[in-house]
């Protein structure tokens, strides 16, 4: 294998498309999960990833691996596309087959995205060195999990990557310094994901508000950058402007030194990095009634400890770029107008001079140009009388770190946001009022613009219903988790208040009581119950003890919910139903059943029409009574299924298990 320094390669241009989330099949098969033929291209690649291990990396590994050291390898990868060796690597990873000789060999100069979040044990600092060394022109880079790597080795590696645009160090032993070292280096960077960054204060972040934020308490912006490897970095003397961030993730960060450092951290962020679309951020409401109530001497304390300027300061120099981007808009409409009216007022001109006569010339010279000069002239003057607004609007679309209280603050600031993650911790604040009467309040500045909300509440779901029928209509994504439900929980209200979703996930605490089951009414026709026909994720979580091997059936309603959902989703692909309280396999049996009678009952489509479990891949069924009769018939009619979780299913014995695995390429788990 000859390795000396690379030629140049196929390099990715700016603007063509990045790394494919393609799904790809357990082995080098000839159809993939739509049963649509593989190309040409994924069946090389898929070859490549079954004898990656045996042929490529093996005598990389036994000849060269740890006996020399190689700035660039030039072997069969250097000719490959970077986007092709990216959803190689993507595909190692995900079927855990990634190896550091196999890394070695795939860290070549064309990458532009490189994500190791699926095998965080194979970053080290020797594989960072390699990073810098080779892949300069990285693009995204997700380092995610690697709790081992020292801050030190992964700011020299920062200082290599001028061009980074995304980076992701959840869960990484991240301090103030780095974010600092990011913030001079990573000039161009979009995206940072500092999440579970236990070292990290909230004060920390402020660095990448630009230069002035740099705490007088700590090194000069000069000492910070003075290793890093670009010389025209380290001789940076004055300040530098705030990072273009549109999206930075820092939930569940260290602790700051006093309550407050959150909220006054929020503030300083929201007002020095206008371009913020995306923030996940403790102390993000209250910042924001904060700002719009003007208290800026709340955070005069931080300010001063931190060695920043104070919050009216950045207020003020906030509001003052606003106004100047708002006057060369104004400017820009007026030129265009005067461009407009000054041709109007020429074919104007040529029609009185057309049709005008002798007799009513001297009418038509004061009445007719004088008559658009000065509809001109009110426009010109509308635009440049227009009195200063010094209201501020934040451009945030998506939040997450959020509770109930000033969720209206919120909501006059940031009113185009899109998509909300809260957290409620108790049932009711100090004034009395439910947390679920609240949240609907909050909610209505988005009614009808909201598409993803996740709550996380330890209260009864009937308290979030008010909120969820105001803001449903538009949802496609809802998660609750920790709610409590009972025997009459009104999840068939839920369903019926968002038609819209595609992925719905709840994780419930089980009803405590059992309330005997009513008679039924017959059955209703499912065409008049709640549908969702757009439904791809269903997820129903309910918590149980270890020790306990089966569910209390303690709601037996459930099953009228279930039933709804199953039939009523024909293109469900994820499928999740843990510990339910209630018997599920018959309600399995009754949705096949109509499915067998009833094949086009759900589908629009003049195609083969959809039906319940047609495109589903993945089920988790554990801890349910299932049968496993009924698990094959599900299986015969998906043809797509390649997972199977029947863990804890006490109706299921280790025969039918072993029989089932022998007969079908389905991936079916068992204990």
């Amino acid at each position: 294998m000859p390795l000396f320094r690379t030629s140049p390669g196929a390099k990715v241009q700016p603007g063509q498309r990045r790394m494919r989330k393609t799904k790809w099949t357990g082995n080098c098969g000839k159809t993939d999960e739509d049963g649509s033929v593989l190309s040409l291209t994924r069946l090389c690649l898929l070859s490549l990833a079954d004898n990656m291990k045996e042929v490529w990396a093996k005598d990389y590994a036994d000849n060269y691996l740890d006996h020399y050291t190689f700035r660039h390898i030039m072997g069969p990868f250097n000719l490959l596309p970077g986007e092709l060796v990216e959803e190689l690597m993507w595909l190692l990873g995900t079927r855990q087959q990634l190896s550091r000789a196999a890394l070695h060999l795939l860290l070549v100069p064309q990458l532009r995205s490189l994500s190791l979040e699926m095998c965080p044990g194979l970053i080290t600092s020797a594989l960072c060195t390699h990073i810098a060394a080779r892949c300069q022109g990285l693009w995204s880079l997700d380092l995610s999990g690697a709790q081992q790597l020292p801050s030190k080795v992964l700011s020299e590696t920062l200082c290599c990557l001028p061009n980074l645009r995304s980076l992701s160090l959840a869960g990484m032993p991240c301090d103030r310094y780095l974010i600092r070292k990011i913030a001079y280096c990573c000039r161009l960077l979009r995206h940072l994901d500092v999440s579970r960054c236990h070292l990290l204060s909230p004060a920390a972040l402020l660095s990448l508000g630009g230069g002035a934020f740099c705490s007088s308490s700590h090194p000069s912006p000069v000492s910070v950058s003075s290793s890093c490897s670009d010389p025209s970095i380290s001789s940076i003397m004055a300040p530098l402007s705030p990072l273009p961030l549109s999206s930075l993730l820092a939930l569940d960060i260290g602790f700051g030194e006093q309550e407050e450092d959150p909220m006054a951290a929020a503030a300083y962020l929201l007002l020095a990095l206008p371009g913020l679309e995306r923030l996940a951020l403790e102390g993000l409401a209250q910042a924001c009634c904060l700002i719009e109530h003007r208290e800026f001497s709340q955070t005069n304390e931080f300010a001063d400890r931190e060695g920043i300027p104070r919050l009216e300061e950045v207020w003020r120099e906030r509001m003052h770029s606003e106004a100047m981007a708002g006057w060369r808009k104004r400017g820009e409409a007026a030129s265009a107008d005067k461009e407009d009216d000054d041709d109007e007022e020429e074919e104007e001109r040529t029609l009185w001079e057309g049709y005008r006569s002798d007799d009513e010339e001297d009418a038509s010279r004061d009445k007719g140009p004088k008559c658009s000069q000065n509809q001109t002239g009110e426009r010109r003057r509308g635009i440049s009388s227009q009195p200063s607004d010094e209201r501020l609007i934040l451009h945030l679309k998506d939040v997450k770190g959020l509770n109930c209280d000033s969720l209206c603050s919120l909501g006059r600031l940031c009113p185009d946001i899109i998509s909300i993650s809260m957290n409620i911790d108790s049932y009711e604040d100090i004034r009395g009022t439910g947390q679920g009467s609240l949240l609907a309040a909050g909610l209505q500045t988005w009614s009808g613009q909201l598409r993803s909300l996740s709550v996380h509440y330890p209260g009864p779901l009937v308290d979030l219903l008010p909120a969820l029928q105001l803001a449903g209509s538009s949802l496609v994504s809802l998660t609750l988790d920790g709610v409590k439900t009972s025997p009459h929980s009104p999840l068939l209200e839920v369903i019926k208040a968002c038609p819209r979703l595609r992925d719905l996930l709840i994780s419930a605490e089980p009803p405590t009581v059992q309330v005997e089951e009513e008679e039924d009414e017959e059955e209703e026709e499912d065409q008049d119950r709640p549908h969702l026909p757009n439904l791809c994720s269903l997820r129903l979580k309910f918590s149980y003890e270890h020790s306990q091997m089966k569910p209390v059936m303690s709601w037996m309603s459930l099953r009228k919910v279930l039933r709804c959902l199953l039939t009523g989703s024909p293109l469900l692909e994820r499928l999740s139903l843990v510990a339910l309280p209630c018997p599920l396999n018959l309600v399995l049996q009754d949705v096949l059943r109509i499915a067998d009678s009833n094949p086009g009952l759900f589908s629009n489509s003049t195609d083969s029409p959809p039906v319940p479990f047609g495109r589903v891949q993945h089920i988790d069924l554990q801890r349910t009574n299932v049968e496993m009769s009924t698990v094959k018939s599900i299986m015969r009619q998906s043809k797509r299924l390649k997972f199977v979780d029947l863990s804890y299913c006490w109706q299921i014995i280790h025969l039918e298990w072993l029989a089932c695995t022998m007969s079908t390429n389905v991936q079916v788990v068992w204990a």
